[in-house]
């Protein structure tokens, strides 16, 4: 499936999302995590810390790159857009991408 129509449809599911769900908890008052999560952390918030962001682009920069991930996407997880980008977030980059993330500290 071509990037940019994949993406797009990820982007319409963003609307779809619950407020509570797991990928909102660090807004909703939860105890906040160690670490970012490729299940539970959003987009929006890893692209908002300059370090989770430099990873995204480093790791997945098509993905990176595309505008809808940039905007909609932000809503989403990672682990909820590999539905849409199976073989850019293939569970075995999912977990580069989350060892990099366990390095990293949580942006407060």
């Amino acid at each position: 499936m071509p990037l940019k129509s994949s993406l797009f449809t990820f982007a319409a599911m963003a609307l779809l999302q619950l407020p509570g769900a797991p990928a909102l908890a660090q807004e909703a008052g939860h105890p906040a995590a160690a670490h970012y999560s490729v299940k539970d952390t959003r987009v929006g918030i890893l692209l908002n810390d300059p370090a989770a962001a430099e990873i995204l682009k480093r790791l997945i920069p098509t993905v990176y790159a595309n505008d809808i991930f940039q905007s909609s996407g932000r809503e989403l997880t990672l682990k909820d857009i590999q539905t849409y980008e199976p073989d850019a977030l293939s569970d075995a980059n999912l977990a580069k991408i989350q060892a990099e993330f366990d390095k990293l500290p949580v942006k407060r």
